[in-house]
């Protein structure tokens, strides 16, 4: 297994990743017209390029010769710590170690960067708050987002690093 650093000749590969991951991980949470939208605002390749310009930084799991997952993070509204933005793997690497050692190595990155929490956003209907919780992020806070025709029911979720 390999985590390397993303660049912009890599953001198909994000791209193709997210396609592949989404459905099976929200068809039971969200609309699919949902899911649809969200994986062309996020996932397109030139909003993954632009999110990439902005400053977040992409990581790539590699296993088996191929990439199987990523994660991506950028620094906090606040200005001092820093946000994971994303954390996928493909369906048959969860629950083997694999997210462990992703959302580690964002944590990693983000103390050298000087943060003092990782904050994350997860769907309170996504399963992966109970993986988050194991890892030490406790909720934060409870919240609604309007996002476009939309409402993202999330937990704010923080670790201390």
């Amino acid at each position: 297994m390999e985590i390397v650093e993303a660049n912009l000749s890599q953001i198909k590969i994000i791209s193709c990743l997210a396609e592949e991951i989404w459905w099976p991980t929200y068809k039971s949470v969200i609309p699919e017209k949902q899911i649809e939208f969200m994986l062309t605002q996020m996932y397109a390749e030139t909003a993954l390029e632009n999110q990439m310009k902005e400053g977040a930084k992409f990581l790539l799991l590699s296993f088996e010769e191929a990439y199987q997952g990523f994660a991506s993070y950028a620094q906090h509204e606040n200005g001092k710590d820093y946000k994971l933005q994303k954390l996928y793997l493909k369906t048959a690497l969860q629950g083997k170690g694999f997210g462990k050692r992703l959302i580690t190595e964002v944590e990693k990155r983000s103390k050298i960067l000087n943060a003092d929490y990782l904050y994350l956003n997860v769907n309170r209907g996504n399963k992966a708050h109970q993986f988050y919780s194991k890892m030490g992020y406790e909720i934060f806070d409870i919240i609604d987002i309007p996002y476009y025709d939309f409402i993202l029911n999330d937990y704010i979720m923080r670790k201390e690093l």
